[in-house]
């Protein structure tokens, strides 16, 4: 076990590498990527294809982002100095995962029953304790633990929906995926008081929010 532990470790850290290779990511969130097994939240036909830098699908129409997007979108979030993040859009963990290792507390939530009940089983498995997951329509957020210092989109949204930004910390910064035309564009939004920044960043490609619950 102790053999195939460092294996692993030895591929997640050069998955690290290839994502810095190809965007500069900061020391903590390199060392978080290089933290997190990203085998154990792949569906098992798809394991050897788990350590390169290609979105994978999940299932009910989800896929499992690239490790590069990953890594670019919790560099985006800037999480040197923040405490809390609310991610809309669970799907596989993986991402929330990786935010474990930056943030005292995740909290996540998925729309579709499934996804969340196989994420929370990875969560488990792999002995992550600060992750906090709900099944509820994400475009909701979680007022229960508002306000967070930052605020991450895993789906594309046409727009972000009020109740969202107000429970956006003082100096917090939300990230998601935007649809802008035939476009999806990464757009950072930076909350000062009452006004927010808009920021574009780079083109991606998400699914997209959808709304309600699937059991």
């Amino acid at each position: 076990m102790l053999v195939l532990n460092r294996i692993i470790a030895t591929k997640i850290a050069r998955l690290a590498d290839d994502c810095h290779k190809v965007f500069t990511l900061s020391i903590e969130v390199k060392d978080a990527m290089s933290k997190t097994n990203r085998e154990a939240f792949v569906p098992a036909g798809f394991r050897h294809n788990a350590y390169k830098l290609d979105a994978l699908p999940l299932g009910s129409a989800q896929w499992i982002s690239s490790p590069l997007t990953v890594a670019k979108m919790t560099q985006y979030l800037e999480p040197q100095g923040a405490d809390r993040v609310l991610e809309v859009g669970c799907g596989s963990g993986y991402q929330a995962a990786v935010l474990s290792h930056l943030f005292r507390g995740v909290f996540t939530i998925e729309r579709i029953d499934r996804l969340m009940i196989e994420a929370k089983s990875r969560f488990r498995q792999l002995n992550i304790n600060n992750i906090h997951t709900r099944t509820d329509d994400g475009q909701n957020g979680w007022i229960q633990y508002a306000p967070y210092d930052r605020i991450l989109f895993s789906a594309t949204a046409k727009e972000i929906p009020q109740k969202l930004f107000e429970q956006l910390a003082d100096g917090g910064i939300l990230v998601a995926p935007m649809q802008k035309g035939l476009k999806q564009i990464i757009t950072r939004f930076r909350k000062t008081g009452n006004s927010l920044e808009e920021e574009e960043l780079e083109e991606c490609d998400f699914v997209p929010v959808l709304d309600g619950v699937q059991k």
